[in-house]
């Protein structure tokens, strides 16, 4: 299955509404218990959360019957659901609000994100920011672009490559594992400069629209990074796990590295991750 550039726009819309109806009424307004945590501490859920992804959930079924969605919330509460996703002939994956922890804390860098995979390919994705109420799109093989609510466009372009020093880097480090987080933390210096969004939707639109040269993380949970990982692909880029092996939709681990090009790449893996 391919999607058109028509329906793109459409699914687009579905995150768009799920934004207005249950993610910005709650920003700076969210009730007493309405934050909770998961995992640990900064594993952390809210009501926006579950209720945009209900919606955003029940709206893809309706217009794909019998697609699976995978959402990061509903893999919460049922960790089986992850299984489905690389033998299922359309599946999306949901992350309703990426920057949790932003969005609790009042700050305003969170994402809606969103990405179809046909068979074990990822074939489209989408990182919705409410705020800015702009949708970036990619569709595999037909580019990355960022679209307005009244349909108008602009295309997406990472940044041309540049020598280690002059290189500007979003590094998750918070997942590592000794002794990478060390590592990887004593030798940021040699980089221009970093950036940490604690939001990977915001972060992947940096480094797509050429704000940034390199993302790096450690953590590969597929709502967090599918969407983004194409947009960045089809805005020119190129990324590999940190072994040097394709990302693909099953990978939860083995990080991931994104830079303008091969050669990039390599400088950076060299230089922060050797």
């Amino acid at each position: 299955m391919r999607f058109s550039a028509t329906q793109a726009g459409e699914i687009a819309g579905l995150l768009r509404d799920a934004s207005r109806a249950e993610i910005l009424p709650r920003f700076r307004r969210l009730a007493a218990g309405a934050i909770r945590a998961k995992s640990n501490p900064m594993d952390l859920v809210t009501d926006a959360d579950e209720a945009a992804e209900r919606q955003i959930t029940a709206a893809l079924q309706a217009r794909f019957p019998g697609c699976v969605v995978v959402g990061e919330e509903a893999c919460a509460a049922d960790e089986s659901l992850l299984g489905k996703l690389a033998g299922a002939d359309l599946a999306f994956v949901v992350d309703p609000v990426d920057g949790t922890a932003n969005f609790a804390a009042g700050v305003p860098l969170f994402g809606c994100m969103a990405a179809a995979v046909v068979k074990g390919e990822v074939v489209a994705g989408w990182i919705h920011d409410p705020l800015g109420d702009d949708t970036a799109i990619a569709l595999r093989g037909e580019g990355a672009w960022i679209e307005a609510p009244d349909g108008s466009r602009t295309d997406l372009r990472v940044a041309a490559p540049a020598p280690l020093e002059r290189m500007v880097a979003a590094v998750s480090w918070t997942w590592m594992a000794e002794p990478l987080r060390s590592r990887v933390t004593a030798r940021l210096s040699r980089l221009s400069s970093g950036v940490q969004f604690r939001c990977a939707a915001h972060e992947y639109r940096l480094v797509a629209s050429g704000g940034a040269h390199v993302v790096i993380y450690n953590k590969l949970m597929p709502w967090d990074h599918l969407p983004g990982w194409l947009l960045h692909r089809e805005a020119g880029g190129y990324s590999a796990r940190f072994d040097g092996s394709e990302y693909r939709p099953e990978h939860t681990g083995g990080g991931l590295l994104a830079a303008p090009d091969r050669e990039s790449w390599e400088v950076a893996r060299a230089a922060l991750l050797d």
